[in-house]
């Protein structure tokens, strides 16, 4: 299975953020990343009105948009208590990616790393768990991990590339 690691923090604190840097640097250091994101509102990549999305609402239980540039599946699952996301992992390429960033699932039982900011106003406390092997935080806490500048990426970056030279093989 490919490697996951996560990404959390509170809404607003910068995951996006700063998965959109970190991401072009573990690239630029010959990673091949995919990613994961969680949302908490409904998803719809289809536009009402194209085929695709008419033939899905139609009933099709999995639709996928194919071009020469990328494709897309969607799967309909409304049957489903909740997400799996070992599950959604297995459905990529192994092959192609070295490393899956996860954002979002705090509560997975997979290494994280935890985002804070100060002047966020967000409680630190709820995302803190056995599982998390850094915390990216704009101030020093004292807490028994390790910490990462969050607005240094490369710090974040090769902290990434040496958590992933450096874990167990499963």
């Amino acid at each position: 299975m490919i490697p996951l690691l996560g990404v959390v923090a509170r809404s607003g604190t910068g995951k996006t953020t700063l998965l959109k840097q970190v991401i072009p640097y573990l690239r630029q250091h010959g990673l091949r990343v995919g990613l994961i994101k969680h949302s908490h509102h409904a998803v719809d990549i289809d536009t009402p009105g194209k085929d695709s999305f008419e033939l899905r609402k139609a009933g099709a239980e999995q639709t996928m948009v194919a071009s020469s540039s990328r494709w897309a599946l969607m799967t309909e699952t409304p049957a489903l208590p909740t997400l799996d996301l070992c599950y959604l992992a297995s459905r990529f390429d192994e092959s192609t990616l070295d490393l899956i960033l996860v954002e979002g699932f705090k509560y997975e039982k997979i290494d994280k790393i935890a985002l804070f900011r100060q002047d966020s106003g967000k409680d630190l406390a709820d995302i803190l768990d056995d599982y998390v092997v850094a915390l990216a935080t704009d101030v020093p806490l004292s807490l028994p991990v390790q910490q990462l500048d969050i607005n240094n990426i490369a710090e974040v970056g090769d902290f990434i590339i040496n958590w992933l030279k450096n874990r167990p093989s499963v």
